[in-house]
């Protein structure tokens, strides 16, 4: 009898102490939303990165960064893949909907360019709202857009659905920011070349599998492949990125300070009550969203497209090898051709695309390493190497491009002068490894020259690279049939016609390489950064050595904000703001 009274008063007990305590919380949080909206807190503390570095995604475990990073190279393949699988629904879709090839094709051509603008408007959203939802809503609309396309009657359906799916692309723009969020820039490069392959592989897998759907199935398991890659990528990303935005993750981590302060918890601080993150410190989300500075920001990437030499030779460059590929998902058939092959050997022939790619990425690596080393010997100083140092690789490997194109358009001139199929393979292998080795250090270049506004420099490489794809899906067919038809010639000047541009694009590298000095003393914004640097360096240096001591890691209030399922966060575009670009709150005590 006694036992069971025992148990009935801890069971009270428990419940009691249960109810007072989720009475706390609830008191808790009231107190914190009254706070946060009272106009007269006094002196609102900023927390930032340099204070509490341990808090962001800056500071996870190497396993975990690299887990998130192979989770979004799968999310970076299905975007690409998107993109490059339409060529091979092609033929049927013009069959059952009566219309030419060249119209059908209007598709493919709709899709890249929507992707162009489309990475663009997901970007700023990300640095505001976070990565994590903004890439899952860019996921899950692009799925649902495959829908119209799948059980399309018409092919007017399937162009407004391309058109809808491409402006919800929110492609490398986000992606790269996931690289950004967790590398420094001097650790980034492994990680710049990881995303960067997948996102050059992911348009060579297309016709891969595309052959194999192009002879065998029908054209709606174009979308159907499409949309079961898209489903595994969200979900994929759902259950191992977590949100990495590190003016998030501090928004976040200031509030558990401020509740714990209120709620005078163990090892809180009573000073925390006035502390507020990066984004939530300018007010609630209405109040900080202006107008003038969202359309600053958004055009921003276009202006350094057209005001930056820097960024737009390289972009241009970028953009033009980026087409070659967009380009060779028909030509490269044409050619073929002659050698007899159908939809699947054709298809197979894109291997040697990506061993020219994987060939490319392990020719950074010693160059990478260099790096590495010379910035250790620098004191771990990024500025122990020249930004122009990162196109080093690119001097060797940005000349296979014309080099490829050269070799390729001979080579089609087919049997008995080309006696074997390998002849152009082999120059293929060469155009990959020049389109990857532009993009990694074409992005790797801006990152280290732009820093905090790499953001907007590589944007204008990512739209150049989706524009002139997308345009090349309208002159590709006439260009290689229109020429010279009928003759030995009519796919051989094709291509030397597009070895021209890439000869004179391939210049700026060298000149970059030898006075890109001179270029960034002249930018505004490459100036800024390098005074930037210089000023947050010894505090940010402090924070990553503070972020290394086991005995802060893990703490109630300074752990990083590592749930599963990060909060829409609504706070405004503040890449700009918080890096005190626009100046509004340069003021704002810390």
């Amino acid at each position: 009898m006694s036992v069971k009274f025992d148990a009935q008063v801890r069971q009270h007990s428990a419940i009691s102490s249960l109810g007072q305590q989720q009475e706390l919380n609830e008191k808790t949080d009231a107190q914190v939303r009254q706070q946060s909206a009272a106009s007269d807190l006094g002196e609102r503390r900023k927390l930032e990165e340099e204070t509490c570095y341990e808090a962001t995604a800056f500071a996870f475990d190497t396993w975990k960064k690299w887990l998130i990073l192979t989770a979004v190279f799968y999310c970076q393949i299905s975007m690409n893949f998107n993109a490059a699988i339409y060529a091979n629904g092609v033929p049927g879709m013009a069959e059952d909907f009566g219309q030419t090839e060249n119209t059908i094709r209007l598709g493919q051509m709709a899709f890249l360019l929507a992707y162009a603008f489309g990475c663009e408007l997901w970007a700023p959203w990300s640095e505001e709202l976070g990565r994590f939802w903004v890439l899952q809503a860019s996921l899950f609309l692009v799925n649902v857009f495959q829908l119209p396309c799948m059980f399309a009657t018409n092919f007017w359906t399937v162009l407004a659905a391309r058109i809808l799916g491409g402006l919800s692309s929110a492609g490398g723009s986000v992606t790269l920011g996931i690289v950004a969020d967790m590398f420094e820039p001097k650790d980034q490069q492994y990680a710049v070349l990881y995303i960067s392959y997948a996102s050059c592989a992911g348009s060579v897998i297309a016709p891969i599998v595309g052959g194999f759907v192009e002879a065998y199935l029908p054209w709606q398991w174009v979308f159907y492949m499409q949309l079961i890659l898209g489903v595994v990528a969200q979900t994929a990303h759902y259950f191992v990125v977590p949100e990495t935005r590190s003016s998030v993750m501090l928004d976040k981590t200031a509030r558990r300070r401020r509740k714990a302060a209120i709620a005078e918890k163990p090892n809180s601080k009573p000073a925390d009550v006035t502390l507020f993150g990066p984004n939530e410190i300018d007010g609630n989300f209405l109040q900080r969203t202006d107008f003038k500075e969202c359309r600053d920001l958004m055009w921003r990437p276009y202006h350094f497209l057209l005001t930056e030499p820097i960024v737009a030779f390289l972009s241009l460059l970028s953009g033009f090898s980026d087409a070659l590929i967009f380009t060779g998902l028909n030509s490269f058939g044409m050619v073929l051709t002659l050698w007899g092959f159908g939809p699947v050997p054709t298809g197979l022939s894109f291997f040697s695309l990506l061993l020219g790619y994987t060939l490319g990425a392990v020719f950074f690596i010693p160059f990478f390493r260099r790096n590495t080393k010379a910035i250790e010997r620098g004191n771990g100083e990024l500025s122990a190497i020249k930004p122009e140092t990162r196109l080093l690789p690119l001097l060797f490997t940005s000349v296979l491009l014309p080099l490829g194109l050269l070799g390729f358009g001979f080579s089609a001139l087919g049997p008995p002068l080309v006696p074997h199929w390998i002849i152009p393979q082999v120059f293929i292998v060469l155009i990959g490894i020049a389109n990857l080795a532009i993009y990694v250090a074409t992005i790797d270049y801006m990152v280290a020259a732009y820093g905090a506004y790499c953001a907007s420099a590589t944007g204008g490489n990512g739209f150049c690279r989706d524009f002139l794809a997308g345009i090349a899906a309208l002159y590709v067919n006439p260009l290689y049939s229109n020429i010279m038809p009928g003759t030995k010639w009519q796919l051989v000047i094709p291509t030397l016609i597009l070895c021209l541009p890439a000869i004179l694009l391939v210049i700026p590298v060298f000149i970059f390489w030898k006075w890109g000095a001179w270029f960034r003393k002249r930018s505004k914004f490459a100036e800024s950064l390098a005074k930037e640097r210089e000023e947050k360096k010894p505090a940010r240096d402090e924070a990553i050595i503070k972020s290394r001591d086991p005995s802060r890691m893990g703490t109630a209030v300074n752990s990083p904000v590592g749930s599963r399922r990060p909060s829409l966060d609504l706070g405004l575009l503040d890449q700009v703001l918080e890096r005190g670009v626009l100046g509004r709150y340069a003021n704002v005590q810390h």
